[in-house]
């Protein structure tokens, strides 16, 4: 009898990417996708506990899904990704009905494991954080009509920023072999796949022996058949100058960096132990801008960090008005249990917490739409996706990471083309076909 999985994704492109590696393993031991989670026999749940919210999120979920076993008693119900990680086996005792807690580094024993949860019937707990990322090699057809996909180059965290949790659930940095992740992205490239982002923690710290991450950019940059490569997420204290340098000749490397900055204040960032200061930071865009002039900056911030007062708050307004960031990923401080920050004094009260995230958001909502308008009347070289969210079209991004949406038809899919901006918004650009 044919069996079936379903699994879910929160949190980040580093989780999607897990699940995908869990997909093509179920397809290649047998299971077929279904759309729903009633319709499974195998039910998972990839996390994320980067926030509390995040975190709470997951857990309000995974309850919901846990009372499908009334109605299934012989469904296996799994949880992996950083909650899994974090929580590890005490998520047993909260949700009677889960079989299987997975973390991030055990994903390459998944096949194992399952068979194991599966054949016993016991609970199984597999939390391992040392264990080395590791590919997949089944699954060839897993990714045909796909445009994008997403590479992990490299697992964990050194950094230890005093308000995260990611170096304790994805535990420490660990690359994977540069040979690995070039067979890996062929196998991507002849599956249609025409651009790849790899993934990581923090990715520019990536070291595999002599190979540094420019290196690794080199090395992709000459595959057959790629058409862009993206990468997230960098930290600035990590970011070169033989990396900055990429941008201004890797003719595949898009024109696009997210680089957090977190706050503005060089007292909230010293609090944070972010490793640089924020004229540290401007120059780092400076030199950007230098080798790539026109790239995009995208950025996350934070707000409301303990002991954060109105004059370091300007101070992060004011290094939004000067860089002018084409999107922010904005958020409100939350504490996590187990990091240092979470212990610390004179925290902010929600609602002044709030009321700095809107006026940041405000500002920097501003800021994007103008940055879009400057673009009408221009034409630019798109790489399309496929339909429109609304089925009205057509859409894609630009090197610079902008959605453009667009009529046309779908003999263009997956390959680049140019498209005049005639409407901008906030969210995306609306164009039409540019024709010699």
């Amino acid at each position: 009898m044919t069996k079936h999985y379903y699994i879910e994704t929160m949190g980040c492109q580093m989780n999607e990417y897990d699940s995908d590696h869990l997909s093509r393993i179920l397809e290649d031991s047998g299971y077929l996708r279904a759309s729903e989670p009633e319709q499974a026999d195998f039910v998972l749940l990839n996390t994320c506990a980067v926030r509390a919210k995040a975190e709470q999120k997951a857990l309000s979920r995974l309850g919901r899904l846990t009372s499908l076993k009334r109605k299934n008693p012989r469904l296996l119900l799994a949880v992996a990704g950083c909650v899994a990680q974090h929580r590890g086996a005490e998520l047993f005792e909260r949700f009677p009905g889960l079989n299987l807690v997975l973390g991030p580094r055990e994903i390459g024993n998944f096949r194992a494991i399952l068979e194991r949860a599966r054949s016993s019937g016991t609970r199984v707990a597999a939390i391992d954080a040392h264990g080395t990322p590791t590919s997949f090699w089944g699954g060839f057809d897993y990714f045909q009509h796909n445009v994008k996909a997403y590479l992990t180059i490299m697992e964990g965290c050194n950094n230890f920023c005093s308000y995260c949790i990611v170096p304790y659930a994805r535990g420490r940095e660990t690359s994977r072999p540069p040979e690995e992740l070039l067979k890996e992205a062929r196998s991507l490239t002849l599956q249609g796949v025409k651009e790849i982002t790899l993934l990581g923690q923090n990715v520019n710290s990536y070291a595999y022996e002599k190979i540094r991450f420019p290196g690794l950019l080199q090395a992709m940059n000459e595959m057959e058949g790629l058409y862009r490569i993206r990468f997230t997420t960098s930290h600035p204290k990590d970011l070169s100058p033989e990396l900055i340098q990429c941008f201004g000749r890797l003719e595949k490397l898009c024109a696009h960096i997210h680089l957090p900055f977190q706050a503005g204040s060089n007292r909230v960032l010293k609090a944070m132990k972010r490793g640089y200061t924020a004229e540290k930071y401007m120059d780092l865009i400076g030199e950007l801008r230098a080798a790539m002039p026109g790239i995009a900056l995208t950025s996350d911030v934070m707000v409301g960090f303990p002991g954060e007062t109105d004059e370091d708050f300007e101070r992060t307004l004011d290094l939004i008005r000067k860089v002018e960031f084409d999107n922010l990923f904005s958020f409100k401080y939350s504490d996590r249990v187990g990091t240092p920050a979470a212990k610390m004094e004179d925290k902010i009260p929600e609602t002044r917490k709030l009321a700095r995230l809107e006026r940041l958001q405000e500002l920097q909502r501003k800021i994007t739409l103008k940055k879009n308008k400057e673009l009408l009347g221009r034409s630019l070289e798109v790489l399309v996706e496929g339909a429109s969210k609304k089925k009205t079209g057509f859409t894609g991004r630009t090197s610079t990471n902008k959605v453009v949406n667009f009529i046309s038809d779908k003999r263009y899919i997956s390959k680049l083309i140019n498209v005049t901006i005639k409407r901008a918004s906030f969210n995306s650009l609306w164009g039409e076909l540019t024709f010699p």
